[in-house]
């Protein structure tokens, strides 16, 4: 019997040349499923619709809504935040770069591009993003057992001081009706 194949790991690729979009298209698409949008608003709306984006290829300089915008309504968004983007652009200043960075990108690659070079960045940074997503996947889990355990814990020492009530009652039933005349006092005032 075989296991089947897991799905591709599926790109976006933004940019509002269609030369850019096809070449990006034509070097990832033999290992990657690849979604194009022609402009900011549209890769919000993939963005935010299909759940299943893996990495957003982002171009700056475009009409309407620039990548920089776009990058931090991405990061903005709960929803969105932990898509990895990298920037793909002919701004090459380092300033430019250094901007990118600090919006939330994960890389900065500037036009024209380098086939291998991308098809490395891509590569690496779909690797961290699924051990990034293991990591807060394990942690909500462990959150979950923690606050499960804590009830555990509450309830067991709900019953542990029952049951130390009940065998104070029986030993000494002066005890055992003071201690529960208390519990009801200390109920009542709560």
């Amino acid at each position: 019997m075989s296991q089947p194949n897991p799905p591709l790991p599926t790109i976006l690729v933004v940019d509002d040349t269609p030369e850019n979009i096809d070449l990006l298209s034509e070097v990832l698409a033999s290992d990657y499923r690849i979604k194009v949008a022609p402009s900011g608003e549209r890769a919000l709306k993939i963005a935010r619709t299909d759940p299943r984006i893996d990495l957003i290829l982002l171009d700056v300089m475009m009409p309407g809504m620039n990548g920089y915008q776009v990058c931090q309504q991405l990061k903005s968004d709960s929803a969105t935040r932990h898509i990895p983007v990298m920037f793909v652009t002919a701004m090459s200043e380092m300033a430019d770069e250094k901007y990118g960075l600090e919006l939330g990108a994960v890389d900065y690659i500037t036009k024209p591009i380098s086939p291998p070079i991308v098809q490395a960045r891509v590569k690496t940074h779909l690797a961290m993003k699924q051990v990034h997503d293991f990591l807060r996947d394990q942690n909500q889990f462990l959150e979950a057992e923690i606050v499960r355990r804590t009830q555990e814990v509450s309830a067991l020492k709900d019953v542990t001081i029952h049951t130390m009530a009940s065998l104070a009652e029986t030993r000494d039933s002066e005890t055992g009706n003071h201690i529960r005349r208390t519990s009801h006092y200390v109920k009542v005032l709560a």
